[in-house]
């Protein structure tokens, strides 16, 4: 999970404000940048837009870190 926490850094972003923008409580959030819980797919979704990348660089399935485009009928936040 430092791919998480290091790219949340690197965006200047603390947990509050990761809470702030993806409505997971900042002691999940800790947790899940510790790996000691999951986030949901809901969640990663979330993370991933809050951190302007894609899942599959949170998943480690790319090194890629600048997210896809995405669709014009996607819910975007």
């Amino acid at each position: 999970m430092s791919r998480l926490k290091d790219l949340r850094k690197e965006r200047g972003y603390t947990q509050v404000k990761m809470q702030m923008l993806t409505g997971i409580d900042q002691s999940d959030y800790s947790k899940i940048e510790r790996g000691i819980r999951y986030y949901t797919f809901e969640q990663c979704i979330n993370i991933a837009k809050a951190l302007d990348t894609s899942m599959d660089y949170l998943a480690g399935l790319t090194d890629e870190k600048k997210p896809y485009p995405r669709s014009n009928n996607s819910d975007n936040k």
